[in-house]
């Protein structure tokens, strides 16, 4: 019986997002620091859900490279959020699949809800609920892929 890597999503302590892949004996583990990284688009008119999807595509990407290099990295997931992506304060992802170059990893935290992403609170009669299923395909360029491969034989 073959041993499947894992990648495991949670929430620490309430205030950040922890990314781990294991694969046997080997992990790797990154945090997502919510109250900074808010604080920053908050500060620069960024659309906090938006950019946590795009930080948190590449904190997985990152993650598993880490672990096991890869060219391409599927992500497969639902995202529900309370408005439009780009005025929403809170969101539920739910991963679905995650696959590096064809090896499939089973997921431990599939859902994920984040809620207080605005700094501000909009109307509640102009919300309109999101609810979309994202199907991704990540490459790694060739010259980051050269770098994981060299980090993990040394």
């Amino acid at each position: 019986m073959a041993v499947s890597p894992v990648l495991v999503i949670k929430i620490v302590d309430g205030s950040s997002v922890g990314v781990r892949a294991r694969w046997r004996d080997d992990y790797i583990e990154h945090e997502i620091v919510l109250n900074s990284v808010l604080a920053y688009w908050w500060a620069n008119d960024l659309p906090p859900v938006l950019k946590f999807l795009e930080l948190f595509e590449s904190v997985i990407k990152r993650t598993i490279n880490e672990l096991t290099p890869h060219k391409d990295l599927k992500l497969k997931y639902d995202v529900k959020a309370d408005d439009v992506l780009e005025k929403a304060s809170q969101i539920e992802i739910n991963l679905i699949e995650v696959e590096a170059d064809d090896i499939g990893f089973k997921i431990d935290g599939k859902k994920l809800f984040l809620q207080g992403l605005q700094n501000h609170s909009g109307d509640i009669e102009d919300k309109t609920p999101f609810s979309e299923s994202f199907d991704k395909v990540i490459e790694t360029p060739d010259i980051v892929l050269k770098k994981y491969l060299e980090m993990q034989n040394k």
